[in-house]
């Protein structure tokens, strides 16, 4: 291996790549903020947003995001973070926050295409929920080691063993805690270290706003301090031990046990633990296999899958920025790349890292790292720009959407930019956008998997373009893929229209399940064929 090569392995594992997924409301941006502020990157935390007077997170940049406390769209936060006692340069933190929101789950998914490993987020009171599930799925799915940690231990919530015990049955996932808390839940004193048997005891701050000070005891001394606190936790950890939970990295990895960590974000207490986890434990960047079969190597030529777009980040110039995660090689700024999609040249003068709208220019990228090209207009969620030998990596599917809705503008004088605004959205991938000739331009169909992207669009159309539009249902809930030769026959059918993606794929839009059940029954040579479903 060459001298460049083995540079080049060795920033690629120092990089861990990960997201943050969870149910709405369980802390997720927090504890996003919580982990910059452990690593330095912010001096002080905003508290939980939504509450008059008081800080949106650093990563939530939207003014919808900021009023309503949700995210509802991803962010990537990169930052240095070196273990506690070691030299070096330490591990290179890849932080992208997902919305939270089911409604865009979407953009979530597109997120864990980009990623290496996965924190699962659970509410210490409501344990598994809905959203959780889908998304650990997905997680399964791909093959992504989840972290587990269960957040608000600060308040009420149930006890250890239980979300221990759910997390197994619901989900076949074991949990291998590193720490459990001494104090239930509602009372956070600190964590046993079930590996060293010692005591982690925290102190809290005002609000939460500063890194909570940690103060290392004994066994001995924690009995001492703590007493039947200690015991139960203890006693807990015993347990797990018999029955064969403690965590195991190639168990981790193959994606069979989750190692679990107990905290409070809104505290910051068990945060340092969780960083140091995903340094120790977390996988750092590998190849990856194109859709020729071929694997692209860490040190191989460079490649990078563009997994965002977004614009409006930057009210100043309205650009558009490209998020895109680096598979191979080595990115230097200025290089021209190929776009796998068309064959033509790409420029990346405009290269970014990213924290919430704060910007700064990056030079220099390796394996594993997220990027934000500027004025990316060529560039779309799922294409691939590489060096050297051509590679093109997977598309990334499109969610089956349920939810459909036209979108007017309200005075004429503004089409001009609700067309601009429309294929702008249409290409970030915020809605999907419909049309066919009944309907026109004017007047386009979006389509969702959740009715709060209808809000996004006319929240972004009026802050961002000026326009004003009026959103308005329609009476359809599902949809199938069919082709021009039943294009026909479906579009006489009562409660069915056919319509055409952006993409080029014909939609055949129904009212209900008994609708689209009978014209199969009816006219079985008609093509109608599921939509890749990946939110289930």
């Amino acid at each position: 291996m060459s001298s460049d090569a083995r540079e080049l392995r060795l920033e690629a594992q120092r990089r861990r790549t990960f997201a943050i997924i969870s149910h709405p409301d369980a802390g997720k941006s927090t504890m996003t903020e919580a982990l910059a502020l452990h690593a330095h990157v912010i001096s002080e935390a905003g508290a939980i947003h939504g509450k008059a007077g008081r800080k949106s997170t650093v990563s939530d940049w939207m003014e919808m995001e900021k009023a309503r406390g949700i995210s509802v769209s991803s962010t990537a936060l990169q930052f240095n973070y070196a273990l506690e006692g070691t030299d070096g340069p330490g591990a290179v933190i890849n932080l992208v926050d997902t919305p939270g929101h089911a409604d865009f789950s979407e953009d979530t998914y597109r997120v864990l295409t980009a990623v290496d490993a996965a924190v699962m987020l659970i509410d210490a009171a409501k344990g598994l929920e809905p959203q959780t599930l889908k998304l650990f799925q997905v997680c399964r799915h791909r093959g992504i080691p989840v972290i587990t940690v269960i957040n608000k231990w600060d308040r009420p919530g149930r006890t250890p063993l239980e979300l221990i015990d759910e997390i197994s049955e619901r989900i076949g996932l074991i949990p291998t805690p590193l720490f459990l808390p001494v104090g239930i839940a509602g009372d956070f004193r600190g964590l046993l270290d079930r590996r060293t048997g010692e005591y982690i005891h925290f102190t809290r701050t005002a609000g939460g706003a500063k890194i909570a000070p940690e103060e290392l005891l004994d066994a001995d001394a924690a009995l001492d301090r703590e007493g039947d606190a200690w015991i139960a936790a203890v006693e807990e950890s015993e347990l797990l031990s018999e029955m064969g939970q403690d965590h195991d990295e190639e168990l981790f990895l193959a994606g069979q046990t989750s190692p679990m960590i107990f905290a409070s974000a809104m505290l910051n207490f068990g945060v340092r633990q969780l960083l140091d986890a995903l340094v120790a434990l977390a996988p750092a960047p590998s190849g990856r296999t194109g859709i020729d079969g071929t694997v692209r190597e860490v040190t191989d030529p460079f490649s990078a899958v563009v997994f965002k777009v977004q614009a409006g980040m930057d009210s100043s110039h309205r650009d558009r920025l490209a998020f895109m995660r680096i598979v191979s090689g080595e990115f230097e700024r200025g290089m021209v790349v190929t776009h796998a999609q068309t064959g033509k040249p790409f420029a990346t003068k405009y290269a970014h890292t990213v924290v919430g709208r704060d910007r700064s220019t990056v030079d220099t990228a390796y394996p594993g790292d997220v990027v934000g090209l500027v004025n990316a207009t060529a560039l779309a969620p799922g294409d691939t720009l590489y060096d050297g030998p051509r590679v093109q990596y997977p598309p990334i599917p499109s969610f089956a959407p349920e939810h459909f809705s036209t979108l007017r503008v309200t005075t004429a004088d503004k089409y001009k930019q609700f067309r601009k605004a429309m294929d702008q959205l249409d290409s970030e991938g915020v809605v999907q956008v419909l049309r066919n000739d009944t309907r026109g331009d004017a007047s386009p169909v979006l389509a969702a998997v959740g009715p709060m992207q209808f809000e996004v669009v006319t929240a972004r159309m009026k802050t961002e373009f000026n326009v004003d539009t009026v959103i308005e249902p329609l009476g359809y809930s599902l949809a199938r893929r069919t082709d021009a030769d039943s294009a026909a026959e479906l579009n006489r059918q009562r409660g069915v229209e056919v319509f055409t993606r952006t993409d080029g794929a014909m939609l055949a839009l129904f009212s209900d399940k008994w609708r689209l059940q009978y014209i199969e029954k009816e006219h079985g040579d008609l093509t109608l064929e599921p939509l890749v479903a990946t939110a289930d």
